[in-house]
C-alpha cells in the first residue's frame, strides 16, 4: 500500500511538472529541432507541398528577423553610448577602461578565432551541399590590396544613416550610431528627452522581438526542416548535423574556460595586482549568479557588491566600470561570435578569406560591444557578424539549438571580466585597494 501511494504522488507530481517542462522555450527549441530533422529524413525527397510549407515558414521567420536588425543595432548602440557621457567627461578613467574592454575583447575574439582553426571537428562531415547565395556582405573578398579594402570599409561606414539603415549596410548603421551616441552625450544633459526617446524606442524593438521569439521553435523546425533536405546527407551519418552543433558547443565551452582560467586570472595578477587566490574568492558568488540569470545586468548588483567587499575596490570605481561593463565589455560574446561564423560558413560551403576572416575579428568585436547584457542578447550582434561576411541568416537558427546553455557561460565570463577591468583600472589609476579582512 505504502508503495502504491507513492507510485501515485509520482505519477502526480510528474502530471503537474510535464506542462511547466513543455512551456520552457529551450525545451520546444529542441524539440522542434529533432523533430525538423527527424522530419525531413524520414519523408526524404516525397516532402511534396509540405516541403514548399515548411519552405515559405522559414523564409517568413528569417524576413521578421532581418526586419528588426538594422533599429535594433541602430538604437541599442545609441541607447548605450549616450548613456554612458561619464566616458568622455571622466578622461582618464574612461580612457582605461576602453583600452581594457577593447583590449580583453580583442584577445577573446583572437583565441577563439585561433581555436577554431586548429580544432575544427565538425569538417569531418560534408558541409551543406547547395549554399544560399547572399549579396549582403560587406565587402567583396576578393578585394585586391589592403588599401582597397580599407577603403571598402570606410566608404561602408561613412555613409547616409537612412541608406545605411535602409541597405542593412551594418558599419555603416555602427558608425553613424556611435557619432550620433557621443555627440547626444557630449552636448545633451544626462536626463534628456532625447535619450529617453531611444531608451522608449528600444523597449518597443525589444517587445517585438519577444513576440517573434515566441514563434522560435515554428521557425527552428522549418529551418532545420528545410536545411535538412538540402543537405548532402550520406546513409552513414544521418545525424551529423547534431555531431557538428555537439563539436562546436564543446569547442566554446573549452575555449571560453581558457580565456576564464588563464587568460583574465592573469590579467587580474600582473595588471590589477590581485592573487589568484583572492580573486577567485572575490569572483565566486557574482559568477554564480551571472550562471543562473544569463545577464550582466540582472547580476550587476552583486558584482558591484563583491568587488567592493571582497576586492577591495573603490566605489568611485566600480560605479563606472561595471555598469559600463555589463552594457559594452563581452568577452565570451566576442569569442561564441567568431567561432560560430567560421563554423556556419563552414556549413554553408563558404570559404573564408584573410580579408573575410579579419572582418570576422572586426564585427565579432563590434557586434560584442553593442551587445545588450540581457540572456541570448548576442543573437542579435551574430547577425551583424553573419551579414558582415553573407553567411546566411538561417545559421542563427541553427546555434539557438545550443545557444542556451553556451549563454550562462559566456555570461560568467563577461562577469569575471567586468572585475577584472575594475581591478586593473584601480590600479592604473593609482587608487590603492583596502587591505582584504583575513
Amino acid at each position: 500500500m505504502p508503495g502504491l501511494l507513492r507510485l501515485r504522488a509520482s505519477f502526480k507530481l510528474g502530471v503537474s511538472v510535464f506542462p511547466a517542462i513543455m512551456r520552457n522555450l529551450t525545451v520546444q527549441v529542441l524539440l522542434a529541432a529533432g523533430l525538423g530533422v527527424g522530419l525531413a529524413l524520414a519523408l526524404g525527397d516525397g516532402a511534396g507541398q509540405f516541403g514548399a510549407l515548411a519552405g515559405l515558414v522559414k523564409v517568413v521567420f528569417l524576413d521578421a528577423l532581418r526586419m528588426l536588425i538594422a533599429p535594433l543595432i541602430f538604437f541599442s548602440l545609441i541607447g548605450g553610448i549616450a548613456a554612458i557621457g561619464n566616458v568622455v567627461r571622466l578622461k582618464t578613467l574612461g580612457a582605461a577602461t576602453m583600452a581594457y574592454y577593447l583590449g580583453t575583447t580583442g584577445i577573446a575574439a583572437v583565441l577563439g578565432l585561433i581555436g577554431v582553426f586548429l580544432i575544427h571537428p565538425w569538417t569531418a562531415y560534408p558541409p551543406h551541399a547547395a549554399p544560399v547565395e547572399t549579396s549582403l556582405a560587406l565587402i567583396d573578398p576578393s578585394s585586391g590590396s589592403l588599401l582597397a579594402i580599407l577603403q571598402g570599409l570606410l566608404r561602408s561606414a561613412f555613409t547616409n544613416p537612412f541608406s545605411a539603415l535602409a541597405d542593412l549596410n551594418v558599419l555603416g548603421i555602427v558608425a553613424n550610431a556611435f557619432l550620433i551616441g557621443i555627440a547626444i552625450a557630449v552636448v545633451l544633459p544626462p536626463d534628456n528627452l532625447l535619450t529617453r526617446a531611444v531608451d522608449e524606442i528600444n523597449k518597443v524593438l525589444a517587445r517585438v522581438l519577444g513576440w517573434i521569439i515566441l514563434l522560435l521553435p515554428v521557425g527552428i523546425f522549418a529551418i532545420l526542416f528545410d536545411f535538412t533536405q538540402r543537405m548532402a546527407l550520406g546513409d552513414s551519418h544521418p545525424g551529423h548535423l547534431l555531431a557538428q552543433l555537439g563539436s562546436f558547443a564543446a569547442l566554446v565551452v573549452a575555449l571560453t574556460l581558457i580565456h576564464g582560467t588563464l587568460v583574465l586570472p592573469a590579467l587580474a595578477r600582473f595588471l590589477g595586482g590581485v592573487g589568484i587566490a583572492e580573486f577567485i574568492r572575490g569572483i565566486a558568488r557574482p559568477m554564480l549568479v551571472a550562471l543562473s540569470t544569463s545577464s550582466s545586468l540582472a547580476t550587476l548588483p552583486v558584482t558591484m557588491r563583491a568587488a567592493e567587499d571582497n576586492l577591495q575596490i573603490d566605489p568611485s570605481v566600480t560605479s563606472f566600470v561595471l555598469p559600463l561593463g555589463a552594457t559594452m565589455n563581452m568577452d565570451g560574446t566576442a569569442l561564441f561570435e567568431a567561432v560560430g561564423a567560421v563554423f556556419l560558413a563552414y556549413l554553408f560551403g563558404i570559404d573564408l578569406s584573410a580579408v573575410t576572416i579579419f572582418i570576422i575579428f572586426l564585427m565579432a568585436m563590434v557586434a560584442s560591444i553593442g551587445a545588450p547584457g540581457m540572456p541570448s542578447a548576442s543573437m542579435a550582434g551574430m547577425q551583424m557578424v553573419l551579414l558582415a561576411v553573407g553567411i546566411p541568416l538561417e545559421g542563427i537558427a541553427i546555434l539557438l539549438i545550443v545557444e542556451r546553455p553556451l549563454d550562462t557561460i559566456r555570461t560568467a565570463l563577461n562577469v569575471e571580466g567586468d572585475m577584472t577591468g575594475a581591478a586593473i583600472v584601480t590600479r592604473i589609476m593609482g587608487i590603492r585597494r583596502k587591505p582584504v579582512p583575513a
